[in-house]
């Protein structure tokens, strides 16, 4: 039986790390979860291989099946849940915003209103546009994963509204760099940086004055694939290892090299390898992401044997695969494969 070939936009989906899977399970019971992780596609022993990945599609499942359950569209993340039919009036809200400047303003009241954890504050400085996020002093400070979320929201809807995705000047955290901070450049379209005095997103100051583009009827699509539309990050945004990781997928299943692939890039080694650098990866890592994610896609929703999966990714040698995939994800390939 061949292998089927995904389309070239699924490959360059990046798989997410089950850190974040098991932070929306952490207020679930035990027999929730099984069932939850079940229904979404996840053995659920994965959940304590602390190197584990879904797919997106998995994650997203989930997320939804979550939202149901608990009735909270940011389940079980923040002190107070946000029920069921909270996101679409915020978007209501705001689609008679004159520009973005003003939807943003009223995105930061709006969670004000909802939310104990957290104050959204949103302004412009020299050149640049910001949403900020503070404590609020009224309840527990809210998790990395509640920080993460709330600013992708924030990106999400921003870029939703004027129709065009907004380009991010820099990522900001007030908390330390997490073990896999690679997940961070396929969650967030620019340079992310940790241990901050403050977390924000800043972004290039034209984005305020554009106007506000759609529409009521706009809003039902917008909807039903949340949160695929305001939590992943296209690959069509020009970050350089976007674009390598879009330059090895087209090669597969040949790996090319750092010197094919800047030449692609039209640069030099080393000005590819600088760049790499400056947004915090190499391209090591980049190829073994790429190997590793359309690996876990084949698994998770072919039943091409495994050989065939280890050839297409790269690997002439089954046991070399093995071996590799242990390594990236702490599991062995045949763990992915669902028995529900």
């Amino acid at each position: 039986m061949a292998l089927k070939r995904q389309p070239v936009r699924d490959e360059l989906s990046a798989t997410v790390p089950i850190s974040i899977v098991n932070g929306f399970l952490s207020g679930a019971d035990r027999s929730a979860i099984a069932r939850l992780a079940e229904r979404s596609g996840i053995p659920p022993r994965l959940l304590g291989k602390p190197g584990a990945r879904v797919t997106q599609e998995q994650f997203s499942t989930l997320y939804r099946l979550l939202a149901i359950e608990f009735d909270d569209e940011m389940p079980g993340i923040f002190s107070r849940p946000l029920r069921s039919g909270a996101l679409k009036f915020l978007c209501l809200s705001l689609l008679d915003a004159p520009r973005l400047e003003v939807a943003l303003h009223r995105f930061c009241q709006f969670f004000r209103l909802v939310l104990d954890d957290l104050v959204l504050t949103s302004g412009r400085g020299k050149d640049v546009g910001y949403i900020e996020l503070v404590a609020s002093g009224h309840a527990p400070a809210a998790t990395p994963l509640g920080k993460m979320l709330m600013l992708k929201l924030a990106h999400g809807v921003a870029s939703w509204l004027v129709r065009r995705k907004m380009h991010l000047d820099r990522v900001s955290f007030d908390f330390a760099q997490p073990s896999r901070a690679n997940d961070y450049l396929y969650l967030f379209p620019g340079p992310v940086l940790f241990s901050q005095p403050t977390t924000r997103i800043t972004f290039p100051a034209d984005f305020l004055e554009l106007p506000v583009r759609q529409r009521k009827p706009d809003l039902r699509q917008f909807l039903d694939r949340a949160p695929e539309d305001w939590i992943f990050v296209s690959f069509a945004e020009e970050l350089t290892c976007h674009r390598v990781r879009q330059c090895i997928v087209a090669a597969l299943p040949d790996m090319p090299t750092i010197h094919r692939v800047a030449r692609n890039l039209h640069c030099s080694d080393r000005t590819l390898f600088r760049r790499l650098s400056a947004e915090g990866t190499t391209f090591q890592a980049i190829k073994d992401e790429v190997r590793r994610d359309i690996a876990i896609r084949q698994l998770t929703q072919t039943q091409a044997p495994i050989s065939q999966i280890a050839e297409a990714v790269g690997f002439d040698n089954p046991t070399a695969f093995h071996r590799a995939f242990r390594g990236w994800t702490g599991s062995t390939p045949s763990m992915y494969r669902h028995k529900g």
